[in-house]
């Protein structure tokens, strides 16, 4: 992929830097695409660093993402969760899944008019092999992960366990208000 660049013009002369650079000069970062160990942690560095920097002032996360590993996204939901400087999450196009549980996770979150929320249970990708023993232990751990994510889910919705548990059976889409009427977000907005 190309980074864009941007130049500018100082007493130095021309000066050239990406768009994520400028980004975060401002305390904008981006969770594009799916959530993974390299993206996690680069998303982890960047607000550990901004965090140093000013401990009070608020990140704004952009969130376009089909979801992806559990792990390495609770990972970055409890950093998002022990820095005291408030996250705004904001969701441009799609923040399904584990990106949704992030999402929703925000201090502020917003959504743009035609961006939406997808919710499920957690999934088991590929074959899974091995001694009934083994299996079951995937499963039980499966079944874990279910709690975490719905318990993580209704602390920032206000609903039940049940209600979540009700939702994420299936994957379970949300348009932006209906994102907001569930507890997912707070405000549609139409600027940036």
């Amino acid at each position: 992929m190309n980074n864009p660049k941007i130049v500018k013009e100082t007493h130095k002369g021309l000066s050239m830097y990406s768009i994520q650079d400028d980004m975060l000069l401002r305390r904008e970062i981006e969770c594009i695409g799916e959530i993974n160990t390299e993206l996690v942690n680069s998303l982890i560095s960047q607000i550990r660093y901004l965090y140093s920097q000013d401990k009070n002032k608020e990140i704004t996360i952009f969130i376009n993402s089909p979801g992806g590993c559990v792990s390495d996204g609770l990972a970055l939901y409890d950093i998002m969760n022990a820095v005291q400087c408030p996250i705004r999450t904001v969701c441009i196009g799609m923040a399904a899944s584990m990106g949704a549980i992030l999402f929703a996770s925000g201090d502020t979150r917003e959504i743009l008019p035609h961006a939406r929320v997808m919710i499920h249970d957690p999934l088991i990708n590929g074959n899974i092999a091995g001694s009934a023993l083994q299996i079951r232990s995937i499963s039980e751990d499966l079944l874990k992960t279910r709690e975490v994510i719905a318990s993580i889910l209704s602390n920032h919705t206000g609903k039940s366990i049940e209600d979540i548990y009700e939702k994420t059976i299936t994957d379970t889409y949300f348009y932006a208000q209906e994102a907001i009427d569930f507890g997912l977000a707070d405000t549609i907005i139409h600027q940036l």
